[in-house]
């Protein structure tokens, strides 16, 4: 990103969440706070209708990997003993304001400066309050610690953590991706984490290319380029090496039926493109 602005990327994210209640009425992923939250922005919303039923893929795909990466950590909240959530690279997601679980669940935002102080501009305009539950935690992925920033934080170590890691790992270089899965999988207390990322061009459909291409095309005139794509055998082996026991990449066609179920099944889909992936250590036992 720019330095000392806020990212452009975050915000295009958080216009199609915006886009997806006007336009869609939440009917994947329902976030009262989207369209507040982007305040004289969302004027730009309704007033360009036509341009996002244009993105209706990527819009999609943002929906979907809030809503899938939100339904798993209700899961892990009520059956697996998850007391902390990480949202790495927040951006304008609301999910730290709509915390269903309340105090039972602490909330740490980690992003970039400069996005973190314009979202909290943000905040105080649209009257969003902020919960007890959240600690905001300043990182720049590429030149901070983030355990450490995490640390001083009030993180619990010996708490498992869930981490919501989504729209950023294209933009990172595989050395800060691999830096930040390995602190993941070593959390003392065990760990989960939800991250999106993209196939390398060569595997996607010729038919996404261009629309492929003109994204990439658009993040690098944003300062974000893409960075980092993965061959997703290669990247399973790679969680494994690093301590994760249980691996679940979701391509298209997956995403499609955890959302769907039997309505999505046989639906000819192109190849390649981006996947939403889950991985996680074993549980910790704890005594009484």
């Amino acid at each position: 990103m720019i330095e000392r602005e806020p990212s452009r990327t975050a915000l295009a994210a958080a216009t199609y969440r915006a886009a997806h209640q006007v336009f869609e009425a939440g009917r994947i992923f329902s976030d009262p706070l989207a369209v507040p939250i982007l305040g004289d922005a969302a004027d730009h919303v309704l007033a360009n209708a036509e341009s996002h039923q244009a993105r209706r893929g990527i819009l999609f795909f943002v929906v979907a990997r809030s809503k899938l990466a939100e339904d798993e950590l209700a899961r892990a909240v009520e059956a697996r003993g998850v007391k902390q959530v990480v949202v790495l690279g927040a951006g304008l997601d609301t999910f730290s304001y709509r915390n269903p679980f309340g105090d039972r669940l602490s909330v740490f935002e980690v992003d970039h400066p400069a996005t973190q102080a314009w979202k909290h501009r943000r905040l105080r305009e649209a009257g969003i309050g902020v919960p007890k539950s959240l600690t905001y935690v300043p990182v720049d992925f590429e030149r901070e610690n983030l355990s450490e920033q995490l640390a001083r934080a009030g993180l619990d170590p010996d708490v498992r953590t869930y981490f919501m890691w989504l729209g950023v790992a294209p933009y990172l270089t595989l050395q800060a991706i691999t830096s930040t899965l390995a602190y993941v999988a070593g959390h003392p207390g065990g760990a989960e984490v939800v991250f999106d990322y993209g196939e390398p061009r060569d595997a996607v459909d010729p038919s996404l290319r261009p629309q492929y291409e003109r994204r990439a095309a658009n993040a690098a005139a944003a300062g974000e380029p893409f960075l980092s794509f993965f061959v997703p055998a290669e990247l399973e082996g790679l969680l494994r090496r690093l301590g994760f026991d249980r691996v679940v990449d979701l391509d298209l066609p997956a995403i499609l039926t955890r959302l769907f179920g039997d309505e999505a099944a046989g639906a000819p889909l192109p190849r390649g493109g981006g996947h939403v992936l889950f991985a996680s250590t074993a549980l910790v036992a704890t005594s009484d």
